[in-house]
């Protein structure tokens, strides 16, 4: 997910994906833990998603203060 495609969304599209992908997180590491995860990569993937909504929230948050 590019930073350009998560600054269009709205703020609730943006929780909601942040949920979605923090949900998707726990069980990627759950099945890492067992042994069924079979591409690694996409826990990094995830998590650099994560921070890319929470950097987009903040650069909305800062807009508004001003």
């Amino acid at each position: 997910m590019k930073i350009n495609e998560i600054l269009k969304m709205t703020s609730e599209e943006r929780r909601r994906k942040l949920e979605e992908l923090r949900q998707e997180l726990v069980k990627l590491k759950l099945q890492a833990k067992t042994g069924l995860l079979k591409d690694t990569a996409r826990v990094r993937n995830v998590k650099r998603d994560i921070a890319r909504i929470l950097t987009a929230m903040k650069i909305e948050e800062s807009r508004h203060e001003k």
